[in-house]
């Protein structure tokens, strides 16, 4: 079955160069292309696709809202939203995880690796691109005052789990965590699964914004 995506954009040529690159996939299909976030809403709930590409400056309603609409904790039936980002200009990412996405991307991203997330975040993961998390976290993850931080329990983490959010909040791959505690990449999935299922956390990116928020690590310490 093919991946069906919807492309957001307020630029005709980007959308149009997306398109192009997505519909050229054996295993993708563009089925619409929306020019702002009110439109994208409407066709994301109407079509139902796998995936929407979002970009984040948009007139009307822009791709945090939308991103919240359709993707949202509130959401009983979430669309998967991957978030495009021009990073030196927009400052809204951090908070576009939050609103529900399930990653994000830099505009000027290889065409291989637009098709790559496609599909990662199709199949239910998060995309946390090691070389972009370090830049963007760093950047707009501000630290919380000590009266500001959440206080979840993490008391249920053994020691190792820990060790491997502190290690993804970093931006690190399974494989680049396995390599630096000397375990398996199996093993390193397996603590992942069992961070998020302890945690209450819906996937890898917000487990990533749950340790900048109770500074377990901090912005530019790696």
């Amino acid at each position: 079955m093919s991946v069906r995506i919807v492309v957001v954009d307020d630029h005709e040529l980007v959308r149009a160069g997306f398109h192009m690159i997505l519909d050229a996939q054996p295993d993708m299909e563009v089925v619409a292309e929306a020019s702002d976030g009110a439109q994208a809403v409407e066709m994301a709930t109407r079509l139902r696709p796998d995936v929407v590409l979002m970009d984040i400056r948009m007139p009307r309603m822009d791709g945090l809202e939308a991103t919240r609409r359709l993707a949202g904790p509130d959401v009983r039936d979430p669309v998967k939203v991957l978030v495009l980002t021009t990073f030196d200009l927009d400052d809204h990412v951090y908070e576009a995880l939050r609103a529900g996405a399930s990653g994000f991307l830099l505009k000027d991203l290889r065409r291989d690796d637009l098709v790559n997330a496609v599909r990662v975040v199709a199949a239910g993961d998060a995309l946390l691109a090691p070389s972009i998390t370090r830049r963007l976290i760093g950047e707009f993850a501000r630290p919380p005052r000590p009266e500001e931080r959440p206080t979840p329990e993490l008391g249920g983490l053994t020691a190792r789990e820990r060790e491997v959010l502190s290690l993804m909040a970093r931006g690190r791959s399974n494989a680049e965590i396995a390599a630096g505690l000397v375990i398996g990449e199996e093993t390193v999935k397996t603590h992942v699964s069992n961070v998020l299922a302890k945690l209450h956390l819906r996937d890898r990116v917000h487990a990533v914004i749950l340790a900048y928020e109770i500074g377990l690590v901090r912005p530019g310490v790696r």
